[in-house]
């Protein structure tokens, strides 16, 4: 595997591979670009199936920081990192410390926070051994809410823009993932009046959401092909693919998960099928907008911050309407314009 002629390194500044065998610690970070400041992207950690899967998802999910964070608005360049483990079954304060010690070798191009399968106690730990941590308690805390409630402020948008309506009371949404990201929008949406559909891999996520919220729970293959309004993926990325996007019922997709297009192509596809997509990086991007308060913390504002979600992406939907092209591509064209006005300065 050549790393510079992967499809998704796309001129990374910086990847660096660590390891500690007393912890058991296999991570990756990924320093995509550092134009608006330095990289900040959370960590995740998931039990990959091969290293050159862990690779690539690094490398995508970095890109995508950078773009997120310029879309946004904030002063922070593009990174991410993972670690390769079952976060149920592989978790010690020992693997984070090393973790923390990994993160403080890049000497503050990189900060780290929370992600998939890492929680505040976790980021706690590593910011024993680095000042180089966000989204800490007693600071900015656990980005999740805040990236339930962009999410959801996205889909009031693309509900607005797509089916003409100001109220979500009625609407069917499909949602697939019942994380932390998950549960706090299942809430927001059955607060709005909106009927959910679920499905996790946690039964015990599942029983909750049901019990809580009302809502129908269905297989995990099941959940593509639901007659619903609205298409949330929640979990990980891809889920827009060749074997799923000829069974989507649903006129909009825009859900909190990274990466959902598991090529550029499936989002002219949706184009064409009518489908409006929400750019996931644009979506998604309250808990990293939380995270940019982290240092002078003030809840009004972050959420005033979170609340512009909204209006940028109606923006996106018009302008690739105007233009006759997929909103990925509005979406990442407005990217590289801020970035490239940045480097001109």
């Amino acid at each position: 595997m050549a790393l510079f002629n992967l499809p998704a390194f796309d001129n990374h500044e910086q990847v660096s591979f660590y390891t500690d065998q007393a912890t058991g610690l296999k991570s990756i970070i990924a320093i995509h670009d550092t134009t608006l400041g330095p990289a900040v992207g959370g960590c995740r950690m998931w039990n990959y199936a091969s290293d050159e899967e862990a690779l690539t998802d690094v490398l995508r999910l970095s890109r995508g920081m950078t773009y997120k964070n310029a879309v946004a608005g904030l002063k922070m360049g593009g990174g991410k990192s993972i670690i390769i483990g079952n976060a149920q079954t592989d978790k010690t304060p020992e693997l984070f410390y090393a973790f923390g010690r990994a993160v403080h070798t890049l000497g503050g191009r990189y900060y780290s926070a929370e992600d998939v399968g890492i929680t505040t106690q976790d980021i706690m730990h590593a910011n024993q051994e680095t000042p180089y941590m966000a989204g800490l308690e007693g600071k900015s805390g656990d980005p999740s809410p805040f990236t339930a409630l962009g999410t959801f402020l996205g889909i009031k948008a693309a509900v607005k823009y797509q089916l003409g309506k100001d109220s979500l009371v009625g609407i069917k949404v499909a949602i697939q993932g019942l994380g932390h990201v998950g549960y706090y929008l299942c809430k927001h949406l059955h607060q709005a009046g909106a009927k959910l559909i679920v499905t996790d891999l946690n039964q015990q996520s599942l029983t909750r959401v049901a019990n809580e919220f009302n809502a129908t729970v269905v297989g995990l293959d099941e959940i593509y092909s639901q007659d619903v309004d609205v298409y949330a993926p929640c979990a990980l990325g891809a889920t827009i693919n060749d074997q799923t996007i000829d069974v989507f019922k649903a006129s909009i997709i825009a859900g909190c998960a990274n990466n959902q297009l598991a090529e550029v192509r499936h989002g002219e596809i949706l184009k064409e099928k009518g489908i409006l997509y929400a750019p996931d990086y644009v979506i998604n991007a309250g808990g990293i907008i939380n995270v940019s308060f982290e240092n002078d913390y003030d809840l009004n504002k972050s959420t005033a911050k979170v609340e512009q979600i909204y209006g940028t992406l109606t923006d996106i939907f018009k302008e690739a309407s105007a233009q006759k092209v997929q909103t990925a591509q509005i979406a990442d064209e407005l990217a590289r314009k801020i970035i490239s006005q940045a480097k001109n300065k």
